[in-house]
C-alpha cells in the first residue's frame, strides 16, 4: 500500500492506493479447469499469488485400493485427458514391470505408435489454447481439426476417443485395423502441410510475440528446483526426456532429437511444443516403417485378458476371463517405480505389492502438479494478461492438479 500527497491550494490531499484481491478461477474460462488463483494486484500488476487446488479431488490413489489391477485403466483416463494414451500405457508397463512381463516388439512398437499420436494431440491443445488465451482463435480452429482425426484412429483402435481405456496389462487388444492404418497413413500425409500452416499464423507473429517473448521465463536452476520435467522443462534449457534417459517400450529403437530452449519463457515453451510435434511425426514414420510381427500381447494367459472370440469357444479362456475381471489372481510381493514422457512431463507410477489382489499403495506423479506450484513466482510482477498466457503455456491440466 503507497501513500501519496498533492496539495490543492492550501489543502493537502491524501490518496492511498489499495490493493485489491482478485480470485482468478476456479469458474473462470482462462483457467482451463477448476482451480483457483487468489492474487493481490496494485492496479494491473500482481504483487503476489496464492494458488488453491482441491475441487476436483477424486482420492485416486486411495480408490486404486480397493480395485483389481485391472479396473485402474480408467482412472488413468481422467489424470490428463488431453493425452489419454500415454497414462494408460505407462499404467500398463508398471503393473507389467511387477508381473515380470515382456511384451512382444509388435505391441511395443504399436503402443509408441499411439503415445506419440497423444503427445501431439496434448501439444495441439496447448499451443492452440494458447493462440486464443493471447487473442488469436484462427489457429485453434485449423489444428482441433487434426485432432480430431487422431481422435478417429483412437475409436478405431479402442472404441474411444477422449477417455480412451486403450491397451491391456501384458500387450494390446488387437492389431491394428486395416482402417487404423490407413488412418494413420492420411495422418502423416495430411498433418505436416497444416502444421506449417498454424507455425506461419504464430511465429513470427509481432502481437502473439509481444505477448509472449520473454513473459513468464524461469531459469534452469529454478525449473530443476521445483522439480520440472517436459516440454516446461526443456524450454528452461534442460536436455532432458524420459525417453532418451530411461528408454521403454523400444524408443532406443528410434531416432529423434529432444528440442530445447534457452530463456524458459512463455514463446520457447510454444517453440519447443511444436517442434516435439515435428519430432513425434518422425517417430511413428519410423514405427510404422519397421513395424514387427511377433503379436500383439504375452504370452501370459493369467494376467492378459484373452479375445473375446476365445471366450466363447475355450473353456479355459471363458475362466481366465472370469478370474482376471473379477480380480482374483494375486499379484507378487514388489516395490515398483516406472516412468514415461507424459504430454507435459515425467508421469510416474509407484506401485507396493503385498502380494493381494489389490495394490497395497499407488501414488502418481503428476508433472502439472509439481509444476504448477512454480506458477506463483513466475506471474509475481506481470500484468494479470501476463499471467493468462503463462498458464496456458504451462499447459497445466486440472485433472493432474488433485488426483
Amino acid at each position: 500500500m503507497a501513500e501519496l500527497t498533492h496539495k490543492q491550494g492550501e489543502q493537502v490531499v491524501e490518496y492511498v492506493n489499495e490493493l485489491t484481491t482478485l480470485n482468478l478461477g476456479p469458474t473462470h474460462p482462462a483457467t482451463h479447469g477448476i482451480f483457483q488463483n487468489i492474487l493481490q494486484m496494485d492496479g494491473e500488476k500482481i504483487v503476489s499469488a496464492v494458488p488453491t487446488v482441491g475441487y476436483i479431488h477424486r482420492a485416486f490413489e486411495k480408490i486404486a485400493e480397493r480395485k483389481p489391477f485391472y479396473q485402474l485403466t480408467t482412472l488413468t483416463d481422467r489424470m490428463n485427458y488431453c493425452s489419454s494414451p500415454i497414462n494408460n500405457m505407462g499404467w500398463h508397463m508398471t503393473v507389467e514391470k511387477l508381473l515380470d512381463i515382456t511384451v512382444p516388439k509388435q505391441a511395443q512398437y504399436m503402443r509408441v505408435i499411439m503415445m506419440e499420436l497423444a503427445r501431439i494431440a496434448d501439444h495441439l491443445v496447448c499451443n492452440s489454447i494458447l493462440g486464443v488465451d493471447t487473442g488469436a482463435f484462427t489457429g485453434f480452429l485449423y489444428v482441433f481439426q487434426e485432432r480430431e482425426k487422431i481422435y478417429d484412429i483412437y475409436e478405431e483402435v479402442c472404441g474411444a476417443r477422449l477417455t480412451t481405456n486403450m491397451g491391456r496389462i501384458g500387450g494390446m487388444e488387437r492389431p491394428f485395423s486395416d482402417r487404423a492404418i490407413r488412418l494413420i497413413k492420411k495422418f502423416l500425409a495430411e498433418f505436416p502441410t497444416v502444421m506449417k500452416e498454424f507455425e506461419s499464423l504464430f511465429d513470427r507473429n509481432r502481437i502473439f510475440m509481444d505477448r509472449t517473448v520473454g513473459v513468464g521465463g524461469i531459469t534452469a536452476e529454478r525449473a530443476l528446483s521445483y522439480g520440472f520435467t517436459g516440454p516446461n522443462l526443456r524450454a528452461a534449457g534442460v536436455d532432458y526426456d524420459v525417453r532418451v534417459m530411461n528408454p521403454y517400450c523400444s524408443y532406443e529403437d528410434f531416432e529423434f532429437d529432444i528440442p530445447i530452449g534457452t530463456y524458459g519463457d512463455t514463446y520457447d515453451r510454444y517453440l519447443v511444443r511444436n517442434q516435439e510435434i515435428w519430432e513425434s511425426l518422425r517417430i511413428i514414420e519410423q514405427a510404422m516403417a519397421k513395424m514387427p510381427n511377433d503379436g500383439y500381447f504375452a504370452d501370459k494367459q493369467e494376467y492378459y485378458l484373452p479375445p473375446k472370440k476365445k471366450v466363447y469357444e475355450s473353456m479355459e479362456a471363458l475362466i481366465y476371463h472370469f478370474k482376471i475381471i473379477m480380480g482374483e489372481i494375486d499379484a507378487p510381493v514388489g516395490e515398483v517405480y516406472h516412468a514415461v514422457e507424459g504430454g507435459n512431463g515425467e508421469l510416474g507410477f509407484y506401485l507396493v505389492s503385498d502380494g493381494g489382489r489389490t495394490p497395497y499403495r499407488l501414488h502418481f506423479r503428476r508433472p502439472c502438479f509439481i509444476y504448477y506450484q512454480a506458477y506463483p513466482e513466475m506471474i509475481v510482477g506481470t500484468q494479470l494478461s501476463d499471467a493468462i498466457a503463462i498458464l496456458s503455456s504451462l499447459n497445466v491440466i486440472a485433472g493432474e492438479l488433485d488426483a
